[in-house]
């Protein structure tokens, strides 16, 4: 009997939803588990670096890598990996675009261990002490991987064949992907695997979004009511569907809470958070200055709304400084 294709999952700097994603699939792990042979997978299973540099080069058949690159650690598999796989996908909107943890961007490294370290209200750190890269005890010397400055999305440090979008992926997307590599008909190098249409396309609700939008004022979920009849962003709530892939069941919104765009851009969008933005300045009621800045005041945080996942990607993306 032919070896089964070789699978590989590994996962940066993320939260662990992507490999939750994985055990979504429910019964239809058993489906991946009989046509692939999961070789390495450090959070489900007990590999060790070594089961991949035992491998030739090639011969892992794809790698399915999700979070962002922060660390000098993270760095050193994805590279490992590109080198053993035949085909690497970005799992996931931080391994896509950066993600959540791309907003750490906003900062330079020293704010953030500052903060960690020692200001932090719930941090009793009275000598001030840090995780020190290397530190010798009775004889031995252990190691920490090096913090970068910056947060990159993975086609920022290793060659990326495919993306799978979403925080997380749908299991739909998860499992349509394996079946197109078995199938061995690969589409071109680069694609989302994943609708190329905008949510409001799968939106319950988008024969109730108006022609014209015309905003006085931005609300926040948390301080007003959603009415679950009609389009949120008509409402006045900031909603990224507009900007964004559609793919996961317009999820959020079925659950009467806007999308925030983790499934990021279609394919004929440079900058989903651009986008999104000058189509909501454009439809400013307002029209001096003192009338605009009343209404953009319901929007206290524009980057981590409009750039929430795709930061680290994006055009306002910092220059690498490791």
């Amino acid at each position: 009997m032919p070896d089964k294709p070789k699978l590989a999952f590994y996962w940066c700097a993320a939260c662990g939803g992507c490999e939750e994603s994985v055990v979504d699939l429910a019964e239809d792990i058993l489906f991946v588990v009989d046509n692939v042979d999961i070789i390495f997978w450090p959070v489900g299973l007990d590999f060790k670096r070594k089961d991949v540099e035992k491998y030739a080069d090639g011969e892992i058949v794809v790698s399915l890598i999700n979070g962002a690159i922060r660390s000098s650690e993270q760095q050193e598999m994805v590279k490992l990996l590109r080198r053993k796989s035949k085909v690497v996908i970005a799992y996931g909107a931080c391994a896509q675009y950066g993600g959540i943890p791309g907003l750490a961007n906003e900062f330079e490294k020293e704010e953030i261990l500052k903060w960690v370290y020692e200001d932090s209200p719930s941090t009793h750190n009275e000598e001030n002490v840090r995780p020190q890269l290397n530190y010798k005890v009775n004889g031995s010397e252990v190691y920490l991987p090096e913090l970068w400055n910056v947060v990159r999305p993975l086609d920022k440090v290793i060659d990326v064949d495919y993306y799978i979008p979403g925080c997380p992926p749908s299991s739909k997307l998860l499992k349509e992907a394996v079946l197109v590599l078995l199938s061995g008909k690969l589409p071109p190098k680069g694609t989302v695997l994943a609708p190329d249409v905008a949510l409001c396309d799968e939106c319950s609700r988008k024969d109730t979004k108006p022609t014209d939008l015309a905003f006085k004022e931005f609300l926040r979920p948390n301080l007003s009511i959603i009415d679950p009849e009609k389009c949120i962003l008509s409402q006045g709530f900031i909603c990224m569907g507009p900007a964004t892939r559609s793919g996961c069941g317009a999820l959020c919104v079925e659950g009467n809470m806007p999308c925030t765009g983790c499934y990021g851009a279609t394919s004929r969008v440079k900058d989903q958070g651009a986008k999104i933005l000058s189509s909501i300045a454009s439809n400013i009621e307002g029209k001096s200055e003192k009338e605009i800045d009343s209404t953009l005041n319901g929007i206290p945080d524009p980057v981590g709304t409009f750039y929430r996942y795709s930061l680290a990607g994006s055009i306002l993306r910092k220059k690498v400084s490791i």
